[in-house]
C-alpha cells in the first residue's frame, strides 16, 4: 500500500503553516508602513519534500534559469519606492501579497479537508 496520500496531506499541512506564518509577516509589513527605516520582509516558499527541480540549459541559445545573466525575476521585484525616512513598504504590493496568500491558504485548506473526507470514506466512517 502506497502512502502518497499521506505525503500529500503532510505537504498540504506544511503549506498551510507556511501561509499562516507569511500572513503574520505581511501584516507586520503593513502595520509598519510608517515606521522609519523599516524594510518589508517575506518568507521563502517551502521546497517540495522530494527535493527541488533544477532547470538545465541544454543549448546556449536557450534562456537560462532564474537569477542568471538577464537579472529579471518577476517574483522578487526590487523596491523602487523608498520614503525619505528610509521606509520601503509599498502598501499596494503588500496588500496584493496578502490577498494572494489568503487565496492560496484557502485552496490548501480546501484540498486538505477534501483529502480527510476521502480518507474517512476509505475507512468506512464517512457519509
Amino acid at each position: 500500500m502506497s502512502n502518497n496520500g499521506l505525503n500529500l496531506m503532510s505537504a498540504l499541512k506544511t503549506r498551510m503553516h507556511w501561509h499562516q506564518s507569511r500572513q503574520k509577516l505581511l501584516a507586520e509589513n503593513v502595520s509598519n508602513a510608517d515606521t522609519p527605516r523599516f524594510k518589508p520582509h517575506d518568507l521563502k516558499a517551502p521546497s517540495p519534500a522530494g527535493g527541488s527541480v533544477v532547470l538545465a540549459q541544454t543549448s546556449p541559445l536557450h534562456l537560462g534559469p532564474a537569477g542568471s545573466s538577464n537579472g529579471f525575476d518577476p517574483r522578487d521585484p526590487k523596491r523602487f519606492e523608498t520614503t525619505p525616512s528610509g521606509n520601503s513598504v509599498n502598501l499596494e504590493d503588500e496588500m496584493l501579497k496578502v490577498a494572494q496568500n489568503q487565496s492560496d491558504y484557502q485552496l490548501a485548506a480546501s484540498l486538505y479537508s477534501k483529502g480527510l473526507g476521502l480518507m474517512k470514506i476509505a475507512i468506512g466512517k464517512g457519509r
